[in-house]
């Protein structure tokens, strides 16, 4: 029989009201409870707001850009010939799901009461419309490969700001040599909440763009590339650089291959500082409850000293004596970590089901707050604080080691 866990045992489950310890082991219960609780929301929260970020700039930029080598960073593009073979090797690459060809112009629409400057997205039938047919409010997405026709897809952001509704025509200007003027129909009104974007981008079709800028019916501003995986995003980029300086030799153009971080260094430089901010929740809420269990195991220690000298008295060492009360202290951990999972974890499912808890979304890009259920994550994030609370009550139980049976039974 293991003697530190039955004693342990003991204590635990047959405490009175009356001992001094019960509060101090009642708080110590508590802040591990909620200092659980708040890291698996913190944890659930910024994982769900960097997802949904992420897929957003992705949905409108893709993970990879090629492009003109000339371009340096503007919509109002030098073309590139589209290439087959590159767009092969491309496909050939692992974790690729699709290349699609795009034109970006940069124009302003003009209406009766109104007027705002856009960037209008030429996308042919190689165009995943899967982001935008989920953000879709009215209407359909574009038909790429009937005959030209003068629809686009409009945000709700830019409809609202323009006095505009599904069906409804207006003029869009673009300057460059001269000034050119092109009448549109809305198709479809979006939303992502991602407003940066949202009064940017209309999609329209890319045989639209080649003719504004007097391209021939193969040239394009560049490919966008998606992944099925954000983390392959740099490895991919490199593979692709590869393919492109290849083939530059042959062809004669200048490619540029940029991941979507170079092309929004500030969004995703903002979403990093969010794992810091994180890690010093964890150290914080680890630190108070850390804290609150060693005040707990020192109180109960110095009401259980009649106890130890006993213990020892009858030939228990300092190791099976600090065992009883590691056993204890893990006992309590353990307690207040199920609340703490319970806490959490229902908090989370709340707000996943619910949204009960909005966002403006012009700061946060998200209109509720964000919850992502990653399971591998809570189950390290409950690990990580079972073994940081025990090994932080390793110190205070050497406390035993300077209590002399002698004196106590001396005292008694």
């Amino acid at each position: 029989m293991n003697t530190a866990y039955f004693i342990a045992k003991r204590i635990h489950f047959q405490q009175g009201a009356k001992n001094i310890s019960r509060p101090a082991v009642r708080i110590a219960i508590i802040a591990i409870a909620l200092g659980m609780a708040v890291m698996l929301v913190s944890v659930a929260v910024v994982i769900g707001f960097k997802q949904e970020v992420r897929s957003k700039v992705v949905g409108f930029g893709g993970h990879v850009r090629v492009s003109n080598y000339d371009n340096n960073n503007t919509f109002e593009t030098n073309p590139i010939n589209a290439d087959t073979q590159l767009v092969k090797e491309i496909k050939n690459i692992k974790s690729v799901v699709s290349v699609q060809a795009y034109i970006t112009k940069p124009g302003i629409i003009k209406t009766d009461t109104e007027f705002q400057g856009v960037v209008l997205k030429g996308i042919d039938s190689s165009f995943k419309w899967d982001f935008f047919k989920s953000n879709m409010l009215e209407g359909s997405v574009l038909n790429t490969t009937d005959s030209l026709q003068n629809k686009i897809i409009i945000s709700k952001y830019l409809a609202d700001l323009l006095k505009l509704k599904l069906n409804d025509s207006f003029f869009a200007y673009f300057i460059k040599d001269q000034i050119k003027a092109r009448k549109f129909v809305i198709s479809g009104i979006y939303s992502t909440n991602f407003v940066e974007y949202d009064k940017l981008f209309i999609l329209t079709d890319l045989r639209h763009l080649q003719r504004l800028n007097g391209w021939q019916s193969n040239q394009i501003s560049g490919y966008e590339v998606l992944l099925s995986d954000f983390e392959a995003m740099v490895p991919v980029s490199d593979e692709i650089y590869d393919a492109t300086i290849k083939l530059s030799h042959n062809e004669g153009q200048q490619y540029y291959v940029q991941s979507i971080k170079d092309l929004s260094p500030q969004i995703f430089g903002w979403l990093d500082l969010l794992d810091m901010n994180v890690w010093v929740i964890l150290g914080l809420m680890l630190s108070v409850a850390g804290f609150n269990m060693i005040s707990g195991l020192l109180i109960l220690i110095l009401e259980r000293t009649n106890m130890i000298g006993i213990l020892k008295s009858v030939g228990a060492s300092n190791f099976t004596v600090r065992k009883v009360f590691l056993y204890y202290a893990v006992f309590l951990i353990g307690k207040g970590m199920l609340w703490g999972n319970v806490i959490g974890i229902g908090l989370c499912a709340l707000q996943y089901f619910t949204h009960i808890l909005p966002l403006d979304p012009e700061a946060y890009y998200v209109s509720s707050v964000p919850i992502v259920f990653n399971w591998g994550y809570v189950l390290l994030l409950n690990v990580g604080t079972f073994v940081a609370s025990v090994v932080m009550m390793i110190g205070p139980s050497y406390l035993i080691s300077n209590i002399s049976p002698a004196k106590i039974i001396r005292y008694e």
